[in-house]
């Protein structure tokens, strides 16, 4: 209901400028603590009309008429500011659709396809805690993205042809496989055997080098040899992905672009441009007009591929099977993605937008694969795990064994893939389990356990005979109630954290859009916290089950869109909406 009150906003602020004869351009609608949105028009507006913003603010609302039965109750200034505020049709109607619409809201219908490609790290050994911000903020997006109406291809681009898989496929050869391990763990073991071999024995990367060529080249035998590697890996990576809640729609193998002839094809559409040039035997792009002095190197002197050209080839195969590509790269990618976009520009093909991320790490500092310096995420999982479960039997003591493996489990990842993705990509962060499995800090336990405490209230006012709802469902369906929604008077909720609680419900769907517009996944995250703030404020402020039976089952009701809500919000997360915890 929030993006329908601000489309009100917007038209009745347009309106009221035209009859004024003023310009209608950005009307700077905010949203603000003074009030639900605020427009500073006023600033805008002041050199064009030369007055004061205060002036102007108020010339405005002295012009503005409301619809009757509108989304808005009122307009107020404050100095420069035009301050809107929701009306109470609002606040019903939010509760009436989520009753009706359960979790099934969208802000639009058919958008368009997109290809999101996250993770695709380079199959030479597991996933370490530097590469779960990449997954996490992967797969929120394409969540977010398909509650806006987009039909999503996650993908994950395989690097099954560059010279860590060489090496990893030289290992092989040379080292024993231990069979027991997680097979991306045994990968890794021998890829650090064999990059401390190559050190001490420089002579011996020639062969390398040759494989490379080789695979290149069509050589049967090596691209099996490679993909033999590739395959071990991926298994384990796609085993620790799942145990976050991440799947990909779809593999993109890195040598398919070089067997069909499609990277060839790039680099001569390129040198169509004129703007590649031989140097020193290799083949590069001149980009200084997109403000790149480093000239681009699309192929080497020995003939053979460089990933950024596969990638180009990759992304024009891409460009033609959807309407908007979205790639999730960490900040040491950012160079080669800005000169990637622009040689798509420079060919006149559609560019990916770039979700650039800053790393996470732990406490203990940064990792590398290759140096065998890392913490891989599977060790994460189980140590976050120990960890929740020695804080679920505090908690609960007297609960079976299973039940606490079962919550310490999904405490455990939810706590994980919170505490990534509440952090704008852009900012560095530290993951400390201590600070993300802390109850009584705002972050996925208590957020679970605001879920948790509506299904409690919901099954005892069931269980007393008050109210008849379903809370056994599956994460996504509707969550339809049982009670006739159009026979109780909810407009009876007039306390002031049970109308907070409204209007955090009705911005689901605002929250969606901005995080979609601005590719900001933890816009969600934010929400989520202060919907669960929202919902327990408003629990401690006012009895539900104890309540008048006038005011019990209006109480009931927002108690259940409360809980239909978070599952929603903890649904697009990938985080599990527990009912007991």
């Amino acid at each position: 209901m929030f993006l329908q009150f601000r489309s009100e906003v917007i038209e009745v602020l347009s309106t009221t400028l035209k009859e004024l004869d003023l310009p209608v351009n950005d009307l700077d609608i905010e949203e603000s603590i003074h009030a639900d949105l605020a427009s500073l028009v006023a600033f805008k507006l002041a050199p064009i009309c030369k007055k004061s913003p205060v002036d102007i603010a108020l010339m405005i609302h002295s012009s503005i008429k409301l619809h009757d039965d509108g989304l808005i109750e009122k307009v107020e200034t404050t100095g420069p500011y035009l301050n809107f505020f929701v009306s109470r049709k609002l606040l019903d109607k939010t509760l009436y659709n989520i009753q009706e619409r359960g979790v099934n809201i969208k802000s639009h219908e058919d958008r368009g396809k997109v290809i999101l490609e996250h993770t695709s790290v380079n199959p030479n050994g597991p996933l370490h805690v530097g590469h779960i911000r990449n997954s996490i903020i992967g797969d929120t997006l394409t969540r977010i993205l398909k509650r806006a109406g987009y039909e999503v291809e996650s993908q994950y681009y395989i690097n099954d042809m560059g010279r860590q898989i060489a090496i990893v496929s030289w290992a092989l050869e040379q080292f024993d496989f231990d069979q027991k391990k997680k097979p991306d763990h045994a990968i890794a073991d021998i890829y650090i055997k064999a990059n401390q071999v190559l050190e001490q024995e420089p002579g011996k990367v020639a062969y390398i080098d040759e494989l490379m060529q080789r695979i290149e080249k069509g050589d049967t035998e090596v691209a099996q040899q490679f993909k033999h590697g590739v395959d071990l890996a991926m298994d384990g990576i796609k085993h620790t992905l799942d145990r976050m809640n991440i799947k990909h729609d779809s593999f993109a193998w890195e040598s398919t672009f070089v067997r069909n002839q499609d990277v060839d094809n790039t680099i001569e559409r390129i040198k169509k441009t004129g703007r590649a040039k031989i140097h020193d035997g290799a083949l590069m792009v001149d980009l200084s007009d997109y403000g790149y002095k480093k000239k681009l190197v699309i192929q080497r002197s020995d003939g053979t591929s460089l990933y950024t050209t596969r990638d180009l080839a990759y992304h024009l195969w891409k460009a033609g099977r959807c309407t908007w590509m979205i790639d999730v790269l960490g900040a040491d990618h950012k160079l080669i993605s800005g000169q990637l976009k622009a040689v798509l520009n420079a060919l006149g093909e559609k560019e990916p937008d770039i979700v650039i991320f800053e790393f996470v790490s732990l406490p203990e500092g940064s990792m590398s694969t290759r140096r065998g310096k890392f913490i891989t995420t599977d060790e994460l999982l189980d140590q976050v795990e120990a960890q929740a479960l020695l804080e679920v039997e505090k908690r609960r003591p007297d609960t079976t064994s299973q039940f606490k493996h079962q919550v310490a489990k999904f405490v455990g990842i939810g706590a994980i893939r919170y505490d990534v993705i509440k952090v704008s990509p852009e900012k560095s962060t530290v993951f400390d389990w201590r600070e993300a499995l802390d109850f009584e800090k705002q972050g996925a336990p208590f957020i679970q356990y605001s879920h948790a405490r509506a299904c409690s209230i919901l099954a005892n006012a069931q269980d007393s005979g008050f109210y008849q709802t379903n809370t056994d469902h599956d994460i996504g369906d509707d969550n339809i109630i049982h009670n006739n929604i159009n026979n109780i008077d909810v407009s009876v909720l007039v306390e002031d954290t049970e109308m907070e609680l409204i209007k955090q419900l009705s911005r689901f769907s605002w929250v969606i859009e901005a995080a979609t517009r601005d590719l900001k996944p933890h816009y969600l995250a934010a929400y989520a916290r202060e919907l669960a703030d929202s919902f327990n404020q408003f629990y401690r402020d006012v009895p539900v089950l104890s309540a008048d039976e006038h005011l019990r089952t209006p109480r009931l009701v927002l108690v259940d869109c409360a809980r239909i809500m978070l599952d929603a919000v903890l649904d697009t997360l990938g985080i599990y909406p527990p009912q007991n915890m």
